[in-house]
């Protein structure tokens, strides 16, 4: 029973776990950031190093943190909260940001680059991107000093792995994961570090293991191994059958069933269901000449790297993300890009016309054509089936030996139609808070989730983030493993195009935009304000952590409004209400 080699897997349908099994805290860490009062004991404890004087009691105010040396290969991040100090790692671990840069929040700590979350009394990460929780280290006061601890597993580490559970092979349960991107990629692991022992199965329809998606648009050259979460043997120690090549074929949640591309049959007990997106080629004429392409799946990344050379000349349709990455990659690397958008600028549809107009500019300055309010008519090809000029609706004509579509894409729900799972029109899911769908047992996260953030929208949103994608999974695990977890995420995205980071938290419509520092410069703060004169949401180029303490601010249920950053010479006081207490809730 259970075997890859069954037609069938059958479960007992019983999810009640047995007493001796971990369950809910099992992921955290075991031994917080303690300001206990250190025993002759446990100063000789092997586990940890003997205590270090970091500084002194003196050195940080309430509510500081500072990165600090704690030896010669290892820095720690010290906070003082409450009148009591705790110590975390100094780095993100998702791209290795230094922490004391960013956004201080009430008992957590967030990153400034990309918006991660880490709980200083564990250091888990309880917000992403990124998989990886922080060192956490013991701190106890001593004659005026601030003494700290670290476990020597963690010495010159950024990074450390939650605790994990194993199959237990008396567990009957079966839990499926359905998509191998970032969000399934998420949950497989929460849910042995939330203490579910039953049969995981991991179904992922790219032949790869799990790896970093946000850079296939950005980075195209990188190999494999580069982009990866995890290697084969971390699933394979943690007893997660992995199935690459394998997509979901049908979802029949009547008998608990899901149908897959192997010809198998798995009956499951619960499935989270993350099977995201698929890119969108629009119905132009030569639409499949050869050298026509999207970017969306590793192998896709490849085939445009392996398709150019200093010859080719490559025009990218569309002027949002993926198309703009692309040809921020492909730009030096080839005879010429030409982006070819709809809009009189890029990026409008997400920045406003300023910060759109801007990034022309920035394009422009790069050596990239920019043929804005224009759109592509027909591709022609020539007696080889390959792409050799694109008409625009003006009826000129472009060269062009490589066309990318940056054109949008459709939801991967198909397999869902008749499961009992509702469908909305675009093919995304309603859920719950706790991440669940109508139908029992059926959890459902990233792109393909209709769900409610925090902040300032009442209804559910539709959203393609990244980093919501992984939060979803977690929340997800937390609920399927019989915990009670709320979603309460601050939608955060990020780019980076010629060098330049674009940061950008919240979500909601906007009637003004209100610019503070230099656009020219690429050094400058964006608030999106309502009708209402809230501000809903905030972007940044050069200006961090502003992002991510707006999104920390959010997430507390604080609010941000037009008076808050009318003062022209002080538009950044408000993020003293940071400090402030939380918000009483009736």
């Amino acid at each position: 029973m259970g075997s890859m080699l069954c037609k069938e897997y059958k479960t007992t349908g019983k999810v009640t776990p047995k007493p001796e099994q971990a369950t809910g805290a099992v992921g955290s860490y075991q031994s917080k950031c303690s300001t206990e009062k250190m025993s002759p004991s446990n100063v000789e404890d092997v586990e940890y190093t003997a205590p270090v004087a970091v500084c002194k009691t003196t050195d940080l105010a309430d509510n500081e943190m500072k990165q600090l040396e704690f030896d010669e290969d290892t820095n720690i991040l010290l906070v003082k909260q409450n009148g009591r100090f705790q110590a975390v790692g100094a780095k993100c671990t998702h791209y290795g940001a230094p922490m004391h840069t960013g956004a201080l929040g009430q008992g957590r700590v967030r990153c400034p680059w990309h918006g991660a979350c880490f709980n200083l009394e564990t250091g888990d990460i309880e917000d992403f991107p990124g998989l990886d929780s922080l060192p956490c280290y013991k701190v106890d006061v001593s004659d005026g000093q601030v003494l700290v601890r670290a476990k020597h597993s963690d010495l010159a580490k950024n990074k450390r792995f939650k605790n994990m559970v194993k199959r237990d092979p008396t567990d009957e349960r079966c839990f499926i994961v359905v998509g191998g991107g970032p969000s399934g990629a998420v949950c497989v692991e929460a849910l042995r570090q939330e203490g579910y022992t039953g049969r995981l199965i991991f179904v992922c329809r790219e032949d790869v293991l799990p790896y970093d998606r946000v850079k296939v648009s950005k980075a195209m050259g990188l190999k494999i191994e580069a982009l990866q979460f995890r290697d084969e043997q971390f699933y394979k120690d943690h007893d997660i059958e992995l199935w690459l090549g394998v997509s979901a074929d049908q979802l029949v949640t009547a008998s608990k069933e899901l149908h897959c591309s192997n010809g198998y049959v798995v009956k499951y007990d619960k499935i989270y269901i993350a099977t995201g997106c698929s890119a969108f080629k629009p119905p132009i004429p030569g639409a499949d000449l050869q050298n026509v392409m999207t970017v969306r799946d590793f192998a896709d990344g490849q085939k445009i790297v392996a398709s150019i050379t200093p010859e080719t000349r490559v025009v990218c349709l569309g002027s949002s993300f993926i198309a703009l990455e692309a040809a921020a990659f492909l730009v030096s690397k080839t005879a010429s890009v030409t982006v070819v958008g709809r809009e009189n600028v890029p990026l409008k549809a997400a920045f406003g016309e300023q910060i759109g107009a801007r990034m022309l500019k920035l394009f422009e300055d790069n050596k990239v054509h920019m043929q804005m309010e224009s759109g592509i008519t027909e591709i022609i090809g020539n007696d080889d089936g390959k792409v050799v000029e694109v008409q625009l609706t003006d009826g000129s004509r472009l060269p062009c030996d490589l066309l990318i579509m940056g054109t949008g894409s459709t939801l991967n729900t198909q397999f869902m139609a008749k499961s009992g799972v509702r469908l909305n029109k675009n093919g995304s899911v309603d859920v719950t808070d706790f991440m669940e769908s109508n139908v029992p047992d059926v959890y459902v996260g990233g792109d393909i989730a209709n769900a409610h953030i925090y902040g300032l929208s009442q209804s559910r949103v539709n959203i393609g983030h990244y980093q919501l994608a992984q939060y979803h999974a977690r929340i997800a695990a937390i609920n399927m493993c019989g915990s009670v977890k709320k979603a309460e995420s601050v939608p955060f995205f990020f780019t980076m195009v010629f060098g330049k980071g674009i940061r950008y938290a919240g979500h909601g419509a906007y009637t003004d935009v209100v610019i503070d520092g230099s656009l020219e410069d690429l050094s400058f703060i964006a608030y999106f304000i309502n009708h209402a004169d809230t501000v809903t949401a905030v972007a940044s180029c050069g200006r961090d952590p502003i992002v991510a303490q707006f999104a920390e601010l959010l997430s507390q249920g604080k609010c941000l409004g037009r008076n808050h950053i009318a003062n022209p010479e002080n538009r950044q006081a408000w993020t003293s209400m940071l400090k402030e207490p939380l918000p009483k809730v009736r």
